[in-house]
């Protein structure tokens, strides 16, 4: 399965703190089970074309343990981030899912490890019929994916000390 994966926010070009795609890129290499799997979008699509952006990883993943550990390791990633960074993963059908740095800040381990879950599984879901996804992601740190085949994970839905910046994030 070939994901897209951009990065919005932070510092660019692997300064600072290691932000935008290529800090990613690094990250993401330093795991054995993902090297040779994630590389950098080559040249920028045509005017008027459908296509990937100069500032783009390609990770080609299969399902099950490989996309566990990409999703724990971007996750990992997004959460050691000093400034404001947010990750979307584009799924072959079309379906996104964002993590944001701000959303996970102050998560605790438990709610990491369900947040770990809740992206494999939305970067494993492969709907049939339409390519919408359907249905929601659950858990704490998780607003779903929506009928428009996008969906955001990390944000908190109910109570706790962020619920109130839940929507700013959408």
């Amino acid at each position: 399965m070939r994901i897209v994966v951009s990065v919005e926010g932070g510092e660019q070009g692997g300064r600072a703190d290691g932000g935008g795609v290529h800090g990613l890129r690094g990250w993401l290499a330093e795991e054995p089970a993902l090297r040779g799997r994630v590389r950098r979008a080559g040249g920028t699509p045509e005017p008027g074309s459908m296509g990937v952006a100069a500032e783009a990883l390609i990770a080609l993943l299969e399902p099950g343990g490989v996309v566990a550990v990409f999703a724990g390791a971007v996750v990992a990633w997004v959460q050691t981030r000093r400034s404001s960074h947010t990750v979307t993963l584009t799924r072959p059908d079309g379906g996104r899912v964002t993590l944001s740095s701000r959303q996970v800040k102050g998560m605790t381990p438990h709610q990491i490890a369900e947040l770990v879950g809740e992206l494999a599984a939305a970067i494993d879901q492969a709907p049939a019929g339409t390519g919408a996804v359907s249905g929601t992601a659950s858990g704490p740190g998780a607003s779903g994916a929506g009928e428009s085949g996008t969906g955001e994970v990390g944000a908190p839905r109910h109570g706790g000390p962020d619920a109130g910046d839940a929507g700013a994030e959408r």
